[in-house]
């Protein structure tokens, strides 16, 4: 048996190659992933799920913070989001082959976020090259365009390449969308209807959700979040789109089995949609009365009591972002008046 200190990426990589050796496995075209993704099944549906660890992406996780699902219909399978590797979207694509050996027809992107999509490149290189389906405001991402996504992704790709090496590597690359479309895009795949609506800009421009009505299931990106703090902190976030997009889930009827971007899944609607929705609520309900009487944002947040959210995973590297977004959004919203 290997030891590794997981803080130490060269050993990582070290320790991972002969681990491979040793077992006599053929290695894997990524290093290797020694998390358990957890895949687990929608009852009595053809619908699978892998749920990420809470937190930030990190060597301790390696990368798998996020959720993604897949659906087997008699004609082949539809993905929802990719993992946030190249290496957890291979063996995202290995849990698929345990369950099906259809082919992969379809991966539909609910936003172009690094935890989300770079683990395409697996499903294009080793998976049969399946259509990418996202919205439209999303296909000029890896040009780092901020009117598609408000992040430049060079940058993103570059920080990744350090806080997840070898995961994310020199090899690592960003694929684009195949199919674009603008607000919804609907289609059937063996006999299995496939609605897919943007609810964007909302936590990112082309923030989409695909609800498949047949076996009631949602699966909703980051507009939902559980068991850690959302992300904000982007100039293309747009707060109260958000909370219309969460207003639309929870009205849902009959209400569906919500698989979340981050968290756990549920069949309770307005539980799935509530601490979120409590959260932006009380960023609003915070910097809404330092905007109105001028308060600098520094002496605004100090003075806030942030206890009720302070011991949730992601707090320390997102909160203060978040607040500051919420922030000046309302001042922007304040001087268009």
């Amino acid at each position: 048996m290997f030891t590794c200190n997981s803080r130490l990426a060269p050993a990582v990589l070290l320790c991972l190659v002969m681990a491979a050796a040793c077992t006599g496995e053929a290695p894997a075209p990524y290093a290797a992933v020694t998390i358990d993704l957890g895949l687990a099944q929608v009852d009595d549906a053809p619908v699978y799920f892998v749920v990420g660890q809470s937190g930030v992406p990190g060597t301790d996780n390696q990368g798998h913070t996020s959720n993604a699902g897949f659906v087997v219909t008699d004609e082949g399978v539809v993905v929802f989001d990719a993992l946030g590797t190249p290496a957890l979207g291979y063996r995202l694509l290995q849990a698929i082959r345990s369950v099906t050996d259809k082919p992969v027809r379809k991966i539909v992107i609910s936003h172009y976020h690094a935890d989300h999509v770079y683990g395409l490149q697996a499903f294009v290189d080793h998976g049969g090259q399946p259509d990418v389906i996202a919205q439209q405001r999303s296909s000029a991402y890896s040009g780092g365009s901020t009117a598609s996504q408000g992040e430049d992704a060079a940058r993103r790709l570059a920080q990744r390449r350090e806080a997840l090496w070898p995961w994310v590597n020199d090899a690592t690359r960003i694929v684009e969308p195949d199919i674009v479309f603008d607000e919804e895009y609907n289609f059937t795949l063996g006999g299995v209807g496939f609605e897919i609506r943007h609810m964007g800009p909302a936590h990112a421009p082309g923030d989409s959700v695909m609800l498949v009505r047949e076996y009631g299931v949602l699966f909703s990106g980051d507009l939902v979040y559980k068991g850690r703090v959302p992300f904000l902190d982007s100039p293309s976030t747009d707060v109260f789109n958000w909370l219309s997009g969460l207003e639309w889930i929870a009205g849902l009827q009959p209400q569906p089995y919500i698989i979340p971007g981050h968290g756990e899944p549920a069949d309770d609607t307005a539980a799935s949609v509530v601490v979120t929705k409590e959260y932006i609520d009380y960023l609003i309900d915070s910097m809404r009365p330092a905007v109105a009487d001028f308060v600098p944002f520094d002496e605004a947040y100090a003075a806030i009591d942030w206890s009720r959210y302070a011991s949730m995973p992601a707090f320390a590297a997102s909160n203060r972002g978040n607040a500051y977004r919420v922030y000046l959004e309302l001042e922007a919203r304040s001087f268009a008046r």
